[in-house]
């Protein structure tokens, strides 16, 4: 394995170690599902090169979509939270209660 591929991976690791850590703000688990979805966007998108088929080319483009609904799903979400509660911890919120 390559020192890239290495890298990638331990990008998405920590990543993902960030999202189970600081699972319990918001913005820090939006900040890190980000993260993961950039490492596997350039995984991805590496793969795609190396393998020289068509059908793969799509992939990463398809990818980068969702990474982007995500990230304005995240952040429509984040403002929502914080004009309503005034903060992002989300031990703190009560979803159920209309």
């Amino acid at each position: 394995m390559t020192p890239t591929y290495m890298n990638i991976m331990l990008a998405f690791t920590i990543s993902l170690l960030g999202m189970l850590i600081y699972r319990s703000h918001l913005m820090a688990s939006l900040l890190c599902l980000e993260g993961m979805m950039m490492s596997l966007f350039i995984m991805t998108t590496l793969i795609a090169l190396n393998t020289r088929s068509p059908l793969i080319n799509i992939m990463p483009i398809i990818l980068l979509v969702f990474a982007a609904c995500e990230a304005a799903v995240g952040l429509a979400l984040l403002v929502s939270i914080s004009n309503t509660y005034g903060l992002d911890y989300i031990h703190n919120l009560n979803l159920l209660q209309c």
